[in-house]
């Protein structure tokens, strides 16, 4: 079903895996369940389709002369692979739109065979002044890899539907 951000009475009355604005709470935390192992095809593919020939992600002949040794996974591969992982338990299908992402960074590479995880802190909750069927929820999604390293780290503006009484 295409969302055009009103909550008609389908969307009203359908389970959604996602929560509704209502139920976040603040400093509430997630530590989502499913994990997922990076491979070398998972960052061939993401560089191919976005168009970076970067040597740095490409090149693992280029990359025995870096400090890291083998290709790094590109970056916006892992920040969105960690909000992916965050999605089935906060915002599958309750969400009406990603406003924006800020103060993302990246601690530490990722490279193939990684396994990363996700975790979500709740940091802010509040009324859309636009939207009285939404809310704005800001989130905190870290990446961290089998080691419990943070490899990836950013806040996430979203409107959330509300749930209708």
């Amino acid at each position: 079903m295409y969302d055009t951000g009103t909550n008609t009475n389908e969307t009203k009355d359908r389970d959604m895996a996602g929560l509704w604005f209502g139920d976040f709470q603040i400093g509430q935390v997630f530590d989502h369940e499913i994990r997922r192992t990076v491979t070398e095809a998972d960052n061939m593919w993401f560089c191919n389709a976005t168009y970076n020939p970067a040597a740095i992600h490409i090149d693992a002949e280029y990359c025995k002369g870096t400090e890291f040794g083998q290709p790094l996974v590109n970056s916006i591969f892992t920040l969105g692979l960690v909000i992916g992982l965050s999605v089935q338990d906060t915002t599958l299908g309750t969400t009406v739109a990603n406003l924006g992402m800020t103060d993302v960074t990246f601690p530490k590479p990722v490279f193939a065979g990684d396994t990363l995880r996700s975790r979500t802190t709740v940091l802010e909750t509040r009324e859309s002044k636009s939207r009285p069927n939404a809310g704005i929820v800001t989130f905190l999604h870290q990446g961290l890899n089998q080691r419990g390293e943070e490899v990836a780290r950013c806040k996430r503006q979203a409107l959330m539907l509300r749930r209708e009484a």
